[in-house]
């Protein structure tokens, strides 16, 4: 296993079938992280599903499923800690206002960002220029 930092940079065109793809990449960052101690199969997995939900929403939402739009994810290892960014173009929201989903009666739709803050140690979202990026961060102790 590989011991160096990783960082990947990845632009990929605003559609969906991109999904499984960007996934298995962060599926396949966790499995190699030689330092990390804990369960690297459940890293995996959240991995794969905060990426995966991320997306989805810069897709559908950020860039309102238009087609000449990208998506672009960042993921960096760093010493003690995973950082993944994912950006768009679009207008923003405010992430503390998204709320937990009703689980009593739960909807088809609305419950990655609780997801992505459920399974990540930190969660933050702002407008930068041009756009807006969604970060996420896992720590690797």
């Amino acid at each position: 296993m590989c011991n160096g930092d990783i960082q990947l940079e990845i632009r990929i065109p605003n559609k969906t079938c991109y999904l499984g793809f960007i996934g298995e990449i962060g599926e396949k960052v966790a499995n190699e992280l030689a330092r990390y101690t804990g369960d690297r199969t459940a890293l995996a997995y959240h991995l794969n599903l905060a990426l995966t939900e991320a997306l989805v929403n810069a897709i559908e939402h950020g860039n309102t499923d238009d087609p000449d739009q990208t998506v672009r994810v960042s993921i960096q290892v760093l010493p003690d800690q995973l950082c993944i960014e994912v950006y768009d173009h679009g207008q923003g929201f405010d992430l503390d206002q998204v709320g937990a989903p009703d689980l009593e009666y739960p909807r088809e739709r609305g419950r990655g960002i609780f997801l992505i803050k459920s399974i990540m140690d930190s969660v933050n979202y702002q407008k930068i220029n041009g756009g807006n990026v969604l970060e996420m961060r896992k720590k690797l102790d």
